[in-house]
């Protein structure tokens, strides 16, 4: 199973941006799907999550109010829309997806993408 990211780019600040996050397989649209996130000289943070059928979804509270995630599983790909977008919000944005249920949708997955890197201009 391989996760394909895009969306990134440069962004001036108070803009806004959208990830995509592409599955190559079905089996993942039957679980969560999260974004994750990396910015310089730090570790991985957890950005957001969605449960499979998308009516639960997670926030961490740097993004919340400013982001939404979603997905349409029959594409296979889960999106996370970013607005009002901040210099700190600057960091690699890796997609995860996972093979079994778990209802904590925090952390937990087992696939990861290879992230898109998102640069906010101050």
């Amino acid at each position: 199973v391989q996760l394909q990211a895009s969306g990134g780019g440069l962004v001036q600040a108070g803009g806004s941006l959208t990830l995509a996050c592409a599955a190559s397989e079905r089996t993942l649209s039957k679980y969560a799907m999260a974004w994750f996130r990396q910015a310089p000289g730090k570790e991985r943070e957890f950005v957001a999550a969605v449960s499979w059928s998308g009516a639960t979804t997670a926030y961490a509270d740097s993004v919340k109010g400013r982001s939404t995630i979603s997905r349409d599983n029959d594409k296979n790909t889960v999106y996370l829309q970013m607005n009002s977008l901040k210099y700190e919000d600057t960091a690699v944005y890796y997609c995860a997806g996972r093979t079994f249920y778990s209802g904590n949708l925090y952390d937990g997955y087992d696939k990861w993408g290879q992230g898109t890197l998102v640069t906010v201009s101050s």
